[in-house]
């Protein structure tokens, strides 16, 4: 780390006049040699040489000790302006180092930086999640007048606009890449067609679809996949039987569609298929394929994948084994899940949640209790103050499994279920204040059962009435219904249904009451009341303000300025 900030503090500056010297031992000349080298055929060849030699070790290049003294040796021979070797040194530091403040110093130091350089930059930014900044800096090299856009430029340019969500900056970067006549180049069109799905304009997408006159796997891939997101199975599956070709993404794809939108039947058909016409499975797969097993409660199927897996010498991974955990709780077998969550040789917070919530939803609760506690007992190491709690966390990496709100959402559930009013109050309190975990809805709902279990029906109430609606903790309606459809206690929905259509009745504008109520049918998995109570708030007009934190809207504010700035200059 010392060695990786002397170099980011280096000025990247050219020497005058280039001269021989190598502080990766590129050759083997001498010292004396080198300095009495001038610019003769001899010296040429000899720099032929070290900038073969400097080519070469670039493209072996798999350490940032390596990358920095590659680095050193470009600044002190005086080839680090030329862009054979900066483009290369670039992209190295983007992939090698992963700090994406020294790519973009190595770029601020190249003296005139071309395409390659600039969409290394974009790349960089787009992959590690700064898609603002992404846009941002395309602006800025458009500005700066020296800079053509190619092919290579809008397919990360137009995923950064994809994962913003902003529909008129995906359109102006389309603009561009026809202003600059790369809109027929392969890899931009899928890129339109993915931007235009993630935006849910399927009609548009398909559009950029038919008018390409190459498709590959990708492409394919990329229109069923918008297709599954919108619950258009029947066209996804249409495509997916007209596709020339299939990979195991191409299954997965059609796989996943049918998991999130509730049709295990389908998942476990395809998933046959694919094994009949000699694919070979990958963990997303067999994940996938596990899930609607559990789901589904289809537990003899269950048992066949994890045969299928024993059979074909597959070791599981550590996703595999949660998989598995997770499947033969919801399928009943908890004991099964117990036996395998012990003999996996690591686990992470998803696999203990996976146990915990077996415990206290499919099985014994006080079980998932017992569990929790052996899990917060590996971070206290014998102290129990809560101001001490996190002096003990980084002792080893056992210790740093932190439980987040799915843990909780599983204690909550085992003290609901069995009545424990202050064993579930002093949990609550400890995920607030212990932990900092900000309650969402499945933890206020868990309460408001427990208290109205114990015959606390003011303070039920009085908790269901006063949930936060904040957008940023709203569950996603299949999450909790995969977590808790099987979940069953007294009291069970009919009083959160209550309150809620009371709610209604009192203020009929107020979305916080509606989404209340979808969320209460939606944890008890009556979604056809879910879907009718979402046609009433359309008929309604009823809807949640859109907003966004002040840091994001400024963000979107000015990447849509710039780019339409740029559009007209």
């Amino acid at each position: 780390m010392a060695k990786f900030l002397r170099f980011r503090s280096l000025p990247f500056a050219q020497p005058s006049k280039p001269f021989l010297l190598s502080s990766l031992s590129l050759s083997s000349y001498s010292s004396s040699d080198l300095n009495n080298c001038h610019y003769t055929k001899q010296s040429q060849s000899w720099s032929a040489n070290i900038r073969d030699k400097a080519l070469y070790f670039l493209n072996c290049c798999k350490s940032s000790i390596h990358l920095f003294q590659i680095q050193a040796h470009l600044i002190t021979s005086g080839f680090f302006q030329d862009p054979s070797f900066s483009g290369r040194l670039l992209k190295l530091s983007s992939s090698v180092i992963g700090d994406l403040c020294y790519t973009v110093l190595i770029f601020k130091s190249i003296d005139f930086p071309d395409a390659f350089c600039v969409n290394t930059v974009i790349k960089s930014y787009s992959c590690r999640n700064y898609h603002g900044k992404a846009v941002v800096f395309y602006v800025e090299m458009l500005r700066d007048g020296n800079f053509c856009p190619n092919g290579f430029t809008f397919p990360p340019l137009i995923s950064a606009c994809s994962k913003l969500g902003v529909l008129s900056l995906g359109q102006i970067c389309h603009g561009h890449a026809l202003k600059f006549g790369v809109d027929n180049v392969l890899p931009v069109q899928n890129s339109l067609v993915h931007f235009y799905a993630c935006c849910g304009l399927m009609d548009v997408a398909c559009i950029v679809f038919d008018e390409m006159l190459m498709k590959d796997l990708v492409s394919w891939n990329t229109i069923i996949d918008g297709f599954t997101k919108v619950g258009e199975m029947g066209l996804a599956h249409k495509l997916f039987d007209e596709m020339p070709g299939k990979n195991v993404a191409s299954w997965n794809v059609m796989i996943t569609g049918y998991l999130n939108f509730r049709s295990p039947g389908n998942v476990l058909k395809l998933f046959r298929e694919m094994i009949v016409q000699g694919f070979e499975s990958n963990d997303t797969t067999v994940v996938q394929v596990i899930a609607a097993c559990g789901r589904s409660n289809r537990l003899k199927e269950g048992k066949s994948v994890h045969g299928h897996l024993i059979k074909a010498s597959r070791s599981l991974s550590l996703i595999l084994d949660t998989a598995m955990v997770d499947m033969y709780s919801k399928c009943g077998t908890v004991d099964i899940a117990r036996v395998i969550f012990d003999r996996m040789p690591s686990k992470n917070v998803v696999s203990w949640n996976a146990m915990i919530l077996g415990h206290s939803i499919h099985g014994n609760p006080v079980d998932g209790i017992g569990l929790y506690s052996e899990m917060a007992d590996k971070i206290r190491q014998k102290d129990n103050s809560a101001l001490q709690f996190h002096q003990y966390v980084n002792l080893d990496e056992e210790n740093r499994i932190l439980p987040d709100e799915v843990t909780f959402i599983g204690v909550l559930c085992a003290c609901a279920r069995l009545g424990m009013l202050t064993e579930g109050k002093n949990y609550f309190s400890e995920m607030i204040d212990v932990f900092h975990l900000k309650p969402n809805f499945a933890h206020y709902w868990f309460m408001a059962n427990l208290m109205a279990n114990v015959g606390l029906m003011q303070e039920a109430m009085y908790i269901l009435t006063n949930i936060p609606t904040d957008e940023d903790v709203s569950p996603e309606y299949s999450l909790w219904a995969g977590l808790f459809g099987s979940c069953r206690f007294q009291g069970d929905v009919t009083l959160g249904e209550q309150i809620a259509k009371d709610m209604i009745e009192q203020d009929p504008q107020n979305f916080s009451h509606y989404n209340l109520l979808v969320n209460v049918y939606a944890l008890a998995g009556k979604w056809a009341e879910v879907a009718r109570t979402k046609e009433i708030m359309k008929e309604r007009g009823i809807r949640k303000v859109p907003c966004c934190n002040l840091k994001d809207l400024k963000e979107i504010v000015c990447n849509v300025k710039d780019l339409h700035m740029a559009l007209m200059e």
